[in-house]
């Protein structure tokens, strides 16, 4: 490691990998909260975060694993899962008065029709106002499982009252 009067030695999150403080700057110069969307190996983790000079505060979350009390039969990774993940987050968010958020997909690498976009098109469906493209969300066949079964289409339906993605 190197020593020295000059050496300063970088933030712990920073050295670790999982903060990029450039980002985070720019989300809280934004003065909006944001939309976080992290994965498990089991399980995607949906919050809305606002920042505060104090610390950050969540404002609204939800865990795909609370689509199983909701009746959901099926993975909770998969993209229907953070389709619908995305929608229950959008309605929690709608509740606390949140209506505008900006989308934070952490470290992840954004790949066109990924999960985490899945997500994002939930919360969208669901009400929230967020800045975006379409040309990044899974196709619908894809958000409604028909890759998967037409079971889990038919489940998706059900949970979200039968209104579509878009």
């Amino acid at each position: 490691m190197a020593k020295g009067k000059r050496y300063s030695v970088k933030f712990r999150r920073r050295r670790e990998g999982k903060t990029n403080y450039k980002k985070r700057l720019a989300f809280v110069k934004s003065d909006l909260p944001r939309l976080v969307v992290r994965r498990s190996n089991k399980y995607l983790n949906l919050q809305i975060i606002d920042n505060k000079p104090n610390g950050d505060v969540t404002l609204a979350h939800f865990n795909s694993k609370n689509l199983i009390k909701l009746g959901w039969k099926h993975s909770s990774k998969n993209t229907p899962a953070a389709y619908l993940s995305g929608y229950k987050l959008a309605e929690i968010a709608l509740k606390n008065k949140v209506k505008e958020a900006i989308f934070d997909m952490g470290s992840y690498t954004p790949t066109k029709g990924c999960t985490i976009y899945g997500a994002l098109s939930g919360a969208i469906a669901g009400g929230l106002k967020i800045s975006h493209s379409k040309e990044v969300f899974p196709s619908k066949d894809r958000i409604e499982g028909k890759h998967i079964s037409d079971k889990l289409s038919v489940d998706l339906n059900k949970l979200i009252g039968g209104k579509s993605n878009e």
